[in-house]
């Protein structure tokens, strides 16, 4: 098969990624995520990197990774630099929790997910289904201090980030424009290494990110709700903050996210033909609705044609 991913010659200062979890195949939201990415990156010279996110080990499954590297290739998304493990660099991000320590900006918590959902229930609070649980501080000190002989090594306490009041963020998204959160009100003091000692995808992302220099962030709208608190994390650790542009979510038949949490089934790309059709629904999502459809393109001619059709601001609508 033709490899893409010299299409046009790498900009310098243009650089995404695609970070799936392995916790199962690529399915048909996630492929919509791959393909917009890729696509952005193509269309301005840019590199497109390839990152698993496997720090929560007990829900990814051995050998999906190299499924969901097998799956991209089938689709022709080729990737410019060669793939990272976030399980491979636990050292970036207990250094970056270190600094925030030594900042002065994080405490230790020991609630269960029972004991702040039976606080919020004496306040009154109810929280809707599917949306996020703020925390109400009960761990957080009247003044955040230096935590000495602070060790990664402790198990059954949690790490919170302090938000200083009326903390409001505030950044353009390349399609859907203008957003905001109120950081107090709608998310609270969050996590950023878990009572396991696993560390959080809030953390682990924005390290990466600075890590690997990524410019631009392309992902699904289920991710949207994050981006005020990585920028903020970003800001914090004097780290630059990338552009961030929000793909439409793929639904099931019930309008619920298609997801691996809803069974959804996975993309078929054992031959060339099965993957084009996966990547023409993709597309479609996209907002793509005037590429090649003969039997007889193939899958380089097909991105190709792609990405010269590729815009951020009226894909979607």
């Amino acid at each position: 098969m033709p490899n893409l991913k010299n299409l046009s010659p790498p900009a310098d200062g243009y650089r995404g990624r695609f970070a799936p979890s392995p916790t199962g195949p690529l399915h048909g939201g996630s492929l919509v995520a791959a393909l917009g990415s890729w696509l952005d990156a193509r269309k301005n010279q840019g590199k497109w990197l390839l990152r698993i996110e496997d720090l929560d080990t007990p829900r990814c499954i051995p050998g999906i990774d190299q499924e969901i590297l097998r799956q991209l290739l089938a689709c022709g998304l080729s990737w410019d630099e060669e793939p990272t493990w976030q399980s491979k660099h636990q050292e970036r991000y207990q250094k970056a929790l270190e600094r925030l320590n030594a900042l002065q900006t994080i405490y230790s918590c020991t609630c269960s997910r029972q004991t702040i959902a039976n606080v919020l229930e004496a306040q009154g609070v109810i929280t809707p289904r599917n949306q996020e649980i703020v925390y109400p501080g009960t761990c957080r000190p009247k003044e955040v201090q230096l935590n000495q002989g602070f060790s990664k090594q402790v198990s059954g306490t949690a790490w919170r980030l302090a938000l200083p009041p009326d903390l409001t963020i505030e950044f353009e998204d390349l399609a859907l424009g203008k957003q905001d959160q109120d950081l107090n009100r709608e998310v609270g003091d969050f996590v950023l290494r878990r009572r396991d000692a696993v560390f959080t995808y809030q953390l682990a992302v924005v390290v990466d990110d600075a890590d690997q220099g990524i410019t631009h962030i392309v992902r699904g709208q289920d991710l949207l709700s994050n981006t005020a608190r990585q920028i903020y994390l970003q800001n914090i650790l004097g780290y630059p903050t990338p552009s961030y542009l929000h793909l439409p979510l793929v639904l099931d038949e019930h309008g619920e996210k298609l997801s691996k949490q809803t069974l959804a089934s996975a993309i078929q790309t054992e031959n060339e033909q099965q993957a084009l059709h996966e990547l023409r629904k993709a597309a479609i999502h996209l907002g793509l609705r005037n590429l090649p459809d003969g039997k007889a393109i193939s899958i380089a001619e097909w991105l190709l044609a792609a990405t010269q059709a590729w815009n951020r601001k009226v894909t979607f609508f």
